[in-house]
């Protein structure tokens, strides 16, 4: 079942019974942004969707592992620490910003620092969440139908 950060009640029960994302990993990101091209090669230039999934999995039974979906993306910034250093969140922020929806890395952060932060950021216009009942671990959940590579 879906669920939609619709109003600060909403963020705010959310980030509650996700203890901040405290520790939290971003296992999976899946794009998609509505532009193709078709068979004949015509191109559909038009990034009329935008949506982004991402799959966080946690170190706590009640909730291990959920999915956001952000519809209407605005950006992204992908900051993934290389294997020098652990990936765990600790604290995330989230806040309602300008009809916006941000999702951060880091706890703390402000509305006025949240356009510098120098970490991962997802602003988007829509949030929904749904908790997945899947195998936790390593492998993929975000998989191609076919691969063909």
């Amino acid at each position: 079942m879906w669920y939609e950060v619709k109003q600060q009640s909403d963020l705010t029960y959310f980030m509650d019974i996700m203890y901040g994302f405290h520790d939290s990993c971003i296992k999976e990101i899946k794009y998609l942004s509505g532009a193709f091209v078709n068979e004949r090669l015509g191109m559909y230039p038009i990034n009329d969707v935008r949506n982004l999934r991402m799959i966080i999995q946690r170190q706590f039974k009640d909730i291990p592992m959920i999915e956001m979906e952000f519809s209407g993306l605005n950006h992204l910034y992908l900051v993934p620490n290389n294997e020098d250093f652990t990936c765990e969140i600790l604290d995330a922020t989230m806040l309602m910003k300008d009809d916006c929806i941000y999702w951060c890395d880091c706890g703390g952060i402000s509305e006025k620092e949240i356009d510098d932060y120098g970490g991962t950021v997802v602003c988007a216009a829509q949030l929904r969440w749904r908790v997945l009942d899947q195998p936790m671990g390593k492998e993929e959940l975000y998989i191609l139908k076919h691969e063909t590579v």
